[in-house]
């Protein structure tokens, strides 16, 4: 489909993004709360359980073979397994870490894909593109500096995630050309589905859910789908360049969420920090502004 329909309406493809980086927010403010009464994986067998569910009822009879057809599978799956190594590891730092000091961090992913751009894409870094990293590099030691009072164990478990973030990106970005959205996103369920699974003898415990941990448990599924899927429709029939400052205002959601549930109020320097990095995630678009890459913004998907 062409990227016509966002010249008419883009106020449309905005609101939408909008609601998906409020997606996103919930399902990590989500987590975080879960993760206080049950163990990381069993949160996260739940939510790619439901994310499967919700893909081949809703989407299984229109897509057909289409929703798992791949031309490069063996790609598509290591892509999803990074995704689900860095949810794993994301959600142990929420256990332990601010909600929007994780996601700023988080946010750092689609930096590093500009530092091994040139090596696997043969895209040019550029000056645009050094200075966005170094200053996102720059904003990241904001947040984390001696005396922030982030946990280290957090903070561990935060630079796996965006490892797993950095190869997840890359990928995103190679099998995008190719790959459809809903196949992608079929199989990062899949893969997490039956991951997790394997993991629940461990992970199995807690006490009884109430009604709203229950909810809670089975919307992060819903937050998961429908967000992906409105971020990666807006992305590809709307411009990076429209929408790239909107991508950030997740950064907003996870402070007032973070602030409204478990009354966190970063400091002023991490404020600072968070901004850095939240101007140095928008050049990354602006960089290649001129180069035929309508799925650029899948880079931030990690932070979801």
């Amino acid at each position: 489909m062409p990227n016509s329909p966002a010249t008419p309406a883009p106020f449309r493809w905005v609101v939408l993004l909008v609601f998906a980086v409020l997606l996103f927010a919930c399902m990590d403010t989500s987590t975080k709360y879960l993760a206080a009464f049950y163990a990381v994986p069993l949160i996260m067998a739940v939510r790619y359980g439901v994310n499967l569910l919700l893909m081949v009822v809703v989407l299984g009879p229109s897509q057909g073979r289409r929703l798992y057809r791949t031309q490069r599978t063996g790609l598509v799956v290591i892509r999803a397994a990074c995704l689900v190594v860095g949810s794993l590891f994301l959600g142990w730092a929420l256990q332990r870490m601010p909600v929007a000091e994780t996601t700023s961090i988080i946010f750092l992913g689609p930096m590093l894909v500009v530092l091994v751009a040139r090596p696997v894409l043969g895209e040019t870094i550029g000056v645009l593109g050094w200075v966005a990293v170094i200053a996102g590099f720059a904003g990241v030691l904001l947040i984390v500096r001696p005396g922030a009072g982030l946990d280290l164990v957090g903070v561990a478990y935060l630079s796996v995630a965006a490892a797993a973030s950095n190869a997840y990106n890359l990928l995103s970005r190679i099998l995008a050309r190719i790959e459809s959205t809903t196949a992608m996103l079929f199989y990062t369920a899949l893969a997490g589905s039956v991951a997790f699974a394997v993991l629940l003898p461990w992970s199995f415990g807690g006490p009884p859910p109430t009604p709203w941990q229950l909810t809670l448990l089975l919307g992060l599924g819903a937050f998961a789908g429908l967000g992906h899927f409105l971020f990666t429709a807006v992305f590809r029939y709307a411009p990076a360049l429209l929408l790239a400052p909107i991508n950030y205002l997740q950064l907003v959601w996870a402070g007032l969420l973070g602030w409204l549930v478990f009354r966190h109020v970063p400091d002023v320097l991490t404020l600072v920090g968070m901004a850095i990095v939240a101007a140095s995630g928008v050049t990354v678009p602006l960089r290649s502004a001129r180069r035929p890459v309508p799925e650029a913004a899948l880079v931030n998907e990690i932070a979801q």
